[in-house]
């Protein structure tokens, strides 16, 4: 039997089309095109192998939450035609793995972090695409700008050159009051629609990306172009204590 033949692999096939399904539902709700939304795999604490099934399921691109884990996840799959894209918070120091293979950032939240990102990609002659991270639930405990800062951040961003400014993103509220949830993503659309009126030259507010396992069909609903998927694809992660990269 072949990995692609095994109940895993079917598993992984199943759920991906179970996602899509509910992908194209929320947007005809919306009264949009599923083509015009995109499928995010995250792939945090999923091993290479399992990786691999996705890839023969059709999955060409996949998040990664901490820059070591997408560097390594990387290099194990560096015979495949895929591409990374960090999802999670960065530290200004770890910005030289990210200018060396991901093609996009979707936690860009500070200049000092866009000057490391600018100063890395320029040494190894790439281009990054980023969205500018927005704390929209005005939780502490979240990363991301507040949405009165955002218009005067985008401003600075065309002296970054290797830059290339695709949207915004946003993490909602933990919550089962759906309405607070909701709440979240609709700050994110309607400050994107604001910002879209006086955006500098190159930066481009196409993108939206919210929305997770729990919440992506709301996120469609109030106008995300990119939900991020893990757990409704992959399954459950492991405990803190169990193996990382599970089998």
């Amino acid at each position: 039997m072949s990995a692609r033949d095994t109940p895993e692999a079917a598993a992984i096939r199943h759920n991906l089309a179970a996602v899509q399904a509910r992908i194209a539902a929320a947007g005809a709700r919306a009264g949009r095109a599923a083509a015009d939304i995109r499928l995010l795999p995250v792939t945090k604490t999923v091993s290479p192998a399992r990786i691999r099934l996705a890839h023969a399921a059709g999955c060409r691109m996949f998040g990664e939450n901490k820059v070591q884990e997408a560097r390594s996840k990387a290099e194990a799959l560096s015979d495949l035609a895929v591409r990374w894209s960090v999802i999670g918070h960065l530290q200004t120091n770890k910005a030289k793995y990210v200018a060396r293979f991901a093609s996009e950032f979707q936690a860009l939240d500070s200049l000092k972090l866009a000057e490391a990102l600018e100063r890395r990609l320029q040494i190894e002659g790439r281009g990054l695409d980023v969205l500018v991270q927005v704390n929209t639930s005005g939780e502490e405990s979240k990363y991301g700008l507040p949405p009165q800062e955002v218009r005067g951040f985008l401003k600075h961003l065309p002296c970054f050159s290797a830059l290339r400014v695709r949207g915004l993103m946003t993490l909602a509220v933990l919550s089962a009051d759906h309405a607070r949830v909701r709440t979240c993503f609709r700050r994110l659309r309607e400050l994107r629609d604001a910002l879209r009126q006086d955006a500098p030259a190159g930066v481009s507010l196409a993108e939206l990306s919210m929305g997770m396992s729990g919440d992506f069909e709301c996120a469609i609903e109030e106008g995300a172009t990119v939900v991020r998927i893990g757990q409704a694809i992959f399954g459950p992660r492991p405990l803190p204590d169990s193996h990382y990269w599970p089998v």
